[in-house]
């Protein structure tokens, strides 16, 4: 009998008030100096000072970097890392979305392990724990909050970096819905798409287990309920507090289960188009999971009636098929692009692509392991 170890963060605070609670808890731990990394857009909604603000009622200094790209890079981390040197900071706090956690992960794990960024590319290649991070989440989708994946734009390769580690696991995750009221429609939908992919992948992955299939399985079903909701109106807290926790659902999943060929596909077109991950996940999943229905077809017949289908009498491959279709029809209800060509993808870039997606550790855990041949063609039914 095979084992298998669940990593997660050891505190998750979830729920309106979230953050006011987390800081309390800082409060009591001895921290004097945080960085707080995240990106411009959320300083100017003033986020990121009324973070500082609260920190500094219980005499914690926060220093803050806001130069986070959408698709954060080793010169990222450079700069950041720097600034928490400078500022001699001994903690670090994320503020945002996938982009600045992955962010704050690469500058929290070269400041207590030495090197660069890209030392770590791969599986558990550190040697020590990273300076402690707390992971404060505006966004319903990443679950980078939660997880040990880290995923760094190389500006020299224009590669992402796919960093698969246990020390980068946060110490705290925080999930306040108030704080996701603000993003918008497009954000909502591309996150929603990203926490569905999430979920999928790790249901059909060759290291799934009992646990991360029912947080999987509970993830699809609140985002087939409440995404189409939250798209529609940013103010409906209800469907904005389930879907938090369907993307908390899903990040817990696919931290354990790992992932597929969607992420390592998409982080291609990420890296070299500097495109948002969650649309390209959202374009790329039903023809990545159409590949995979030959092995995968009672799996992905699940996920079909975690969509709502009725599924009821139907093959593998038919529950498949009808799966595949939801997908569709969801991402087409969020208003998510229906190919690669409407975002600017090249054909005659896809064997680079291919070859890029073949390296990285994401689809190790595919139900298929595809030639290169099946990747261009994936790339090409996607266009």
């Amino acid at each position: 009998m095979s084992t298998a170890t669940f990593y997660m963060p050891p505190v998750n605070v979830i729920g309106a008030g979230a953050v006011d609670q987390a800081v309390t808890e800082l409060s009591q731990s001895g921290f004097r100096h945080a960085l707080i990394v995240t990106d411009k857009p959320l300083v100017e909604l003033g986020y990121a000072g009324q973070l500082q603000q609260a920190l500094a009622r219980y005499d914690i200094q926060a220093s803050i970097f806001d130069q986070v790209q959408a698709n954060p890079t080793t010169g990222n981390v450079e700069a950041g890392l720097a600034l928490l040197r400078q500022q001699g900071c001994d903690l670090v706090i994320s503020l945002g979305g996938g982009s600045p956690h992955d962010c704050a992960k690469g500058i929290a794990l070269v400041a207590s392990n030495g090197g660069d960024i890209r030392d770590y590319e791969g599986v558990d290649r550190s040697a020590r724990p990273q300076l402690p991070l707390v992971a404060i989440n505006t966004t319903a989708g990443t679950a980078s909050e939660v997880t040990r994946f880290c995923i760094i734009t190389d500006e020299n390769t224009h590669i992402k970096m796919a960093i698969v580690d246990k020390h980068v696991t946060p110490i705290m995750s925080v999930n306040d819905p108030e704080l996701m009221k603000k993003m918008p429609r497009s954000l909502t939908a591309a996150t929603g798409m990203d926490a569905l992919t999430h979920a999928v992948e790790a249901y059909v992955s060759t290291a799934a287990n009992p646990i991360t299939d029912t947080c999987a399985l509970k993830a699809v079903t609140l985002i087939s309920q409440y995404l189409a909701r939250a798209v529609a109106d940013g103010n409906d807290m209800e469907a904005r507090n389930q879907m938090a926790y369907a993307q908390l659902l899903a990040g817990m999943a696919f931290n354990n289960a790992s992932l597929g060929y969607v992420h390592a596909m998409a982080h291609q077109l990420g890296g070299f188009y500097d495109l948002p991950h969650g649309v390209c996940n959202a374009i790329l999943l039903p023809h990545v999971q159409r590949f995979n229905s030959s092995v995968a077809g009672a799996r992905l017949t699940d996920v079909a009636a975690a969509l709502g289908q009725d599924v009821q009498g139907l093959s593998d491959e038919q529950g498949a098929a009808r799966c595949i279709e939801a997908i569709v029809a969801l991402a087409e209800q969020a208003g998510i692009p229906s190919g690669l060509a409407g975002l600017g993808v090249k054909e005659e870039d896809f064997e680079t692509l291919a070859r890029n997606a073949m390296k990285d550790a994401c689809g190790l855990t595919n139900p298929i392991q595809p030639s290169f041949e099946d990747v261009v063609a994936i790339f090409k039914a996607a266009y």
